[in-house]
C-alpha cells in the first residue's frame, strides 16, 4: 500500500498563487486543519495557503473539487505509512478504476481503516482509493497498490 500526499508541483504552484487570484489564498492560522503536503495537522502559528483541488483518480461526473491546505512555506512533506493524524477519525474510503469511476465506498472507523482500504485494493478493477473526511467529505490522501 502506498500513501499519496498532493502532488509537489500542484503545491508548489499553490504556494506561487497565494494571494494572487481568488481560488488560492493565504491563511493565517488554522491550527488543526489537514495539511495535504505533510500529511498531518496544522499547528498553532504555521502559515497556511488555502486552495480548490481536484484529486486525480475521479474523472467526468465523478470529477469532484474541493479546499485543501497546505502549508505555505516548503516542508519536510510526510513521515510514510498511513498518517496517523488524519487517520484517528472515522473516514470516508472511494475506491476508483482506472476510468475515473467509482468502484465502491466504505465508511471506516480508525481501527478498521488499514484493512478497508487493502480490502478495496483487492480489488483488480480499482487502482486509488481516496480518504476523504466524514464530516465535510475533503479529500484527505490517496492510496494505491503499489
Amino acid at each position: 500500500m502506498r500513501i499519496h500526499a498532493l502532488p509537489q508541483d500542484v503545491v508548489t504552484r499553490a504556494r506561487e498563487a497565494a494571494g494572487r487570484d481568488e481560488h488560492h489564498e493565504r491563511v493565517a492560522e488554522a491550527a488543526g486543519s489537514p495539511l495535504r503536503c505533510c500529511l498531518r495537522k496544522a499547528r498553532e502559528g504555521e502559515p497556511l495557503v488555502l486552495f480548490r483541488y481536484s484529486p486525480t483518480a475521479g474523472r467526468g461526473p465523478y470529477e469532484e473539487v474541493g479546499p485543501v491546505f497546505v502549508h505555505a512555506e516548503p516542508c519536510g512533506g510526510p513521515d510514510g505509512g498511513l498518517p496517523v493524524e488524519l487517520s484517528r477519525a472515522p473516514r470516508v474510503l472511494r475506491a476508483y478504476t482506472a476510468h475515473g469511476r467509482i468502484h465502491d465506498g466504505v465508511l471506516a472507523q480508525p481501527e478498521t481503516l488499514e484493512r478497508d482500504l487493502a480490502d478495496l485494493l483487492a480489488h483488480p478493477e480499482v487502482v486509488e482509493v481516496q480518504v476523504r473526511s466524514l464530516s465535510h467529505g475533503c479529500f484527505l490522501f490517496a492510496v494505491t497498490g503499489d
